[in-house]
């Protein structure tokens, strides 16, 4: 199947966007010395439920939780505030396509690449950044893949994780999402698919439209880069599934009203000729970002979008950005 994509896609197209995406900054080293967690675990009626959690310090901790979608357990880092008052907001960070945890069982995500852990430290929030999900797209895929396994993403990030957190880190249930690059998208689509759930969004650096170009082509790239095959994701290249999981079209974009929404990217909102530090895949996604901006506006749904000028597609331009837009996120976390 793989071969036949490839056959259908531009040509010289996978090898620039493989070689793009392998650029990314250098992977981090997993915490250790971490200490079985004494609390009870949580269950959900389906059967999805917290196996184990693992202490870090007093502040972090790995979660391992068992999806029954995807009938596998999902890692996840857990950050709490350094001083717990009674229940709190849980905001939910997906990374980038190549991030989480590799086979060498090497990590790098939000904890690993950014401040986040220090930066939350004085917060009344918990962070719980999913570790595991690379190069899903963080999507429920309509048939099982030979190398990315059974992908059931929204169903895991919607339905049977966030009751778990809740019960077992004293959630209050207002929850923000967000994301970067791959996982941009991603958290659009997450908002979309359950409304109410996530009261604020953050998407960094993506490409929202997913079933015309260059965004399509961004996905089907991404996918194949990791080894999976983007046509067990949303059927074959022109069926339904694209634009159904498409967060920018009208359809879509209207489940957003009521969510306090931030969208960034690298790169000054137009330009006549890119320049050196909008270059490369960061200048894609700005022009991404110009239609998002566009569609949102069309669409009648509040945005908040920022263009970071020098910001590369890389992690110290994400924590920027989540420093600008953290208090519009902690406010639609508190009302």
């Amino acid at each position: 199947m793989n071969q036949h994509f490839h056959r259908n896609f531009p040509h010289g197209f996978v090898r620039m966007a493989m070689v793009v995406l392998m650029t990314a900054a250098g992977l981090g080293g997993l915490g250790a010395g971490a200490a079985a967690a004494a609390e009870p675990p949580a269950t959900a009626g389906d059967g999805s439920h917290i196996d184990h959690i693992d202490r870090i310090d007093d502040r972090r901790s790995t979660a391992y939780v068992y999806s029954a979608a995807m009938n596998r357990i999902i890692r996840l880092g857990i950050a709490q505030p350094a001083t717990a008052t009674g229940p709190r907001p849980v905001l939910y960070l997906l990374n980038g396509a190549e991030d989480g945890i590799d086979g060498a069982g090497r990590e790098t995500s939000w904890q690993t690449k950014t401040d986040i852990v220090d930066f939350t430290a004085d917060k009344d929030v918990t962070v719980v950044t999913v570790l595991d999900g690379r190069y899903t797209y963080y999507t429920d895929w309509q048939a099982d893949d030979p190398v990315l396994g059974r992908n059931k993403w929204t169903t895991f990030l919607t339905a049977e994780l966030p009751p778990l957190i809740d019960a077992a880190f004293d959630g209050n249930g207002h929850n923000a999402i967000a994301g970067v690059s791959m996982s941009a998208t991603s958290v659009l689509s997450l908002a979309e698919a359950a409304p109410g759930l996530y009261r604020g969004v953050g998407s960094f650096s993506g490409c929202a439209e997913t079933s015309s170009d260059p965004g399509r082509r961004y996905v089907q790239a991404v996918v194949l880069s990791g080894g999976g095959n983007p046509w067990n994701m949303w059927g074959v290249d022109g069926s339904a599934g694209w634009p159904d999981n498409d967060p920018s079209t009208p359809a879509n974009l209207a489940k957003l009203r009521g969510v306090d929404l931030f969208v960034t990217s690298g790169g000054p909102a137009a330009v006549a000729a890119p320049s050196p530090a909008g270059t490369g895949l960061e200048a894609t996604v700005t022009g991404c970002t110009r239609e998002l901006e566009t569609r949102l506006t069309a669409a009648g749904v509040p945005a908040t979008v920022r263009y970071l000028p020098g910001g590369e597609h890389a992690w110290p331009y994400w924590q920027q950005a989540v420093h600008q837009v953290w208090p519009g996120l902690a406010a639609s976390l508190s009302r």
